[in-house]
């Protein structure tokens, strides 16, 4: 069974506080799997509600007059005990009974059982069930397994990842024989990903072919959501979906509308972007007018990369071949935007907001985010001119930005040079966004 840092999350979560849980993502992540796992192994009853397969749960939830008549109601449907204080009750694919969201504070209020709810695509549903009951409930996001994740499936044990943790921590190289591994390893995962079924079938068969099948699997289900919820415009949605790969392997990489259709304006496709964005298919990159903080206000609507929720679909929709060549790290193939995809799927995972900059003057950066309340620029490279990089040495020498330091992320150990480290493109595991500060001030009324 594959671990995953949710296990961990949720028995946190659920020892230090009352309230529901709604755990949201795209398909395939593992979502409901992940909440099952914990449920029996956390509490005496487990009790899945899922509101696909039992339609009349639907009915059900929306006639109920109160939290214990939606009690009795329940237990009418499903054969476990509700024991007070040691049941988990599993609302699952919640989108299809809003009703179960406003009612959840209800629940919460009676006290006599723990809830956690998810659903697919519940970034788009929510907009109509996002009047949550503050107080009552919040709210995780699932995704992927991440690159630390993945290795820990494939073996990598955890003192091993403590180790080249420290080793990034103190900027020297991590052991050659170890990085060796490291990056054969950060190559395969661009192949099989981190949808939970993909590596499942990997670790089951080492079989690439049966891996492929299972993406192309999960790639047909996000079309068929595309048809199912989105009648209106799936035909554009799908259009865009289709062409992420060709457009991250053009030159500047950026989503180029007339690709679509030479006539229509942005305005036109927004929603389309807006709904794989909000259905956790595609990870938006936004371009910043400049490299300052706070790099949200400088972003440009209607400017933006689109990468693959998963690395694994993306080298999926690839042509054929592209797999062997990224293992055998073929020296006359440009990875760039395969590895982009993956660096971005990780800052999206560890809670960054995803930028890049781009000017006439001064060229472009493949990623820019904000950390400690700074603006760090990152370049991915894939090759061995992974120390050529103009626009970078340009951002860094403006005064104006005053930023510390660069991150280049490449197949290269680590080294510092200057204000640039180089660091292995797996390290980008290591990023992580500054914890909220707490802020206690206290008016003093005293002179008046």
């Amino acid at each position: 069974m594959l671990n995953r840092k949710i296990y961990k999350y949720l028995e946190k979560y659920y020892k230090t506080n009352k309230k529901a849980l709604l755990i949201t993502g795209a398909r395939q992540t593992g979502k409901s799997f992940s909440i099952r796992h914990f449920g029996t192994t956390h509490f005496e009853s487990l009790i899945e509600i899922n509101f696909i397969e039992m339609a009349e749960a639907i009915e059900v939830v929306s006639e109920a007059k109160s939290s214990k008549d939606m009690l009795m109601r329940l237990s009418a449907l499903t054969n476990q005990p509700l024991i007070e204080g040691k049941t988990l009750i599993f609302f699952d694919e919640v989108q299809e009974c809003p009703e179960i969201v406003t009612a959840i504070k209800f629940l919460v209020e009676e006290g006599s059982y723990r809830y956690i709810m998810s659903g697919s695509l519940l970034g788009v549903e929510l907009k109509d069930l996002r009047s949550e009951p503050v107080g009552y409930m919040d709210i995780k996001e699932m995704f992927p397994l991440d690159i630390e994740e993945f290795f820990e499936a494939l073996g990598v044990s955890q003192m091993v990842w403590d180790e080249i943790k420290t080793v990034w921590e103190q900027k020297r190289p991590v052991d050659a024989f170890v990085h060796k591994k490291m990056m054969e390893l950060f190559r395969l995962y661009l192949i099989v990903g981190g949808m939970p079924a993909a590596v499942q079938k990997y670790l089951d068969t080492n079989n690439l072919q049966e891996v492929m099948a299972e993406q192309q699997a999960i790639i047909r289900l996000y079309k068929r959501d595309i048809a199912k919820y989105d009648s209106n415009h799936k035909l554009y949605i799908e259009e865009i979906f289709d062409l992420i790969p060709s457009e991250l392997n053009a030159k500047n990489k950026r989503f180029i509308l007339k690709n679509l259709n030479e006539n229509l304006k942005f305005s036109r496709y927004e929603n389309s972007f807006i709904w794989l964005k909000e259905a956790g298919v595609a990870l938006p990159a936004y371009n910043v007018e400049e490299p300052v903080v706070p790099l949200k206000l400088s972003r440009s609507r209607n400017l933006f990369k689109l990468f693959q929720n998963d690395i694994g679909l993306l080298a999926c929709q690839y042509a054929d071949g592209i797999q062997i060549q990224l293992l055998t790290n073929a020296k006359d193939i440009n990875f760039g935007s395969i590895y982009e995809n993956a660096v971005a799927q990780e800052l999206h995972a560890r809670g960054f907001d995803l930028y890049y900059f781009n000017s006439k003057k001064q060229g472009e950066l493949d990623f820019v985010v904000e950390k400690g309340g700074q603006v760090v620029p990152i370049e991915v490279k894939s090759g061995k001119d992974y120390q050529r990089h103009n626009a970078l040495s340009n951002v860094m020498a403006n005064g104006d930005y005053g930023i510390p330091q660069a991150l280049v992320l490449s197949n290269e150990n680590v080294r510092q040079d200057g204000s640039v480290l180089y660091l292995p493109v797996y390290m980008v595991a290591f990023l992580e966004k500054q914890a909220p500060i707490d802020v206690v001030y206290r008016v003093d009324l005293s002179g008046l």
